[in-house]
């Protein structure tokens, strides 16, 4: 499926298809790095602080996470790993790769917070996945002063969230691509300057979130 027409994209109703059954809560950490990954994965897992409060009353309070997997060519795979803002539904950070490993989740994890620059306090909820318990992730955490939530084990609908939010990029863009290059620039024109910019969202009163964090501004 090529680019989609934006000026005809479907309502937030619409697109949020029910969360996909075969997308298991913590997804798969199957690359040449996952025992890599699994020996950095001993640090206690976070309590589920988010607790299905899927709002926030002001920008950085509340994001979440995770990763999805699209499909490449004839058989191969691409990951993304995107972080939303409650506040807003806004995507702060993203980044995609061939291998699903702490790296990728990282590298979104720094694209928000050199975005975002949040204060202390705000509270980053995933799921279990090897790439959020890892060290190296819970240190980036840590450094930021940013609390870390969890969902708990097999309960996929305490992020659902981010598990919408994969399912609207499948279904008004697709998840097959005829090659990386072209996966990424399709991902980066929906998410920089359809979704963010222009996309309608029922919860922010069908305006875009960079809409609905302008009005917050000029409200403020």
């Amino acid at each position: 499926m090529g680019r989609p027409d934006r000026e005809r994209a479907r309502s937030e109703s619409q697109a949020h298809r029910p969360i996909d059954a075969r997308r298991r809560p913590g997804g798969p950490c199957a690359s040449p790095l996952q025992d890599d990954d699994d020996e950095r994965s001993r640090s206690a897992r976070g309590a589920n602080l988010l607790n299905r409060r899927f709002t926030a009353e002001a920008p950085n309070q509340r994001w979440v996470g995770d990763t999805s997997e699209f499909l490449v060519g004839g058989s191969a795979k691409i990951y993304v790993a995107a972080i939303l803002d409650l506040f807003s539904r806004y995507v702060v950070g993203w980044a995609v790769s061939a291998v699903n490993d702490r790296h990728l989740t990282i590298r979104a994890l720094a694209m928000a917070i050199t975005h975002r620059c949040p204060e202390a306090g705000l509270l980053h909820h995933s799921d279990q996945g090897c790439t959020y318990a890892s060290e190296d992730y819970q240190r980036w955490l840590a450094a930021h002063g940013i609390a870390c939530s969890m969902s708990r084990r097999g309960n996929c609908y305490d992020n659902a969230v981010m598990e919408s939010f994969f399912s609207t990029v499948k279904f008004e863009l697709g998840e097959r691509y005829e090659s990386y290059a072209d996966a990424k620039m399709q991902l980066f024109d929906y998410i920089e300057t359809f979704y963010n910019q222009r996309r309608r969202h029922s919860t922010n009163g069908q305006i875009s979130p960079a809409a609905f964090e302008r009005r917050a501004t000029e409200a403020a």
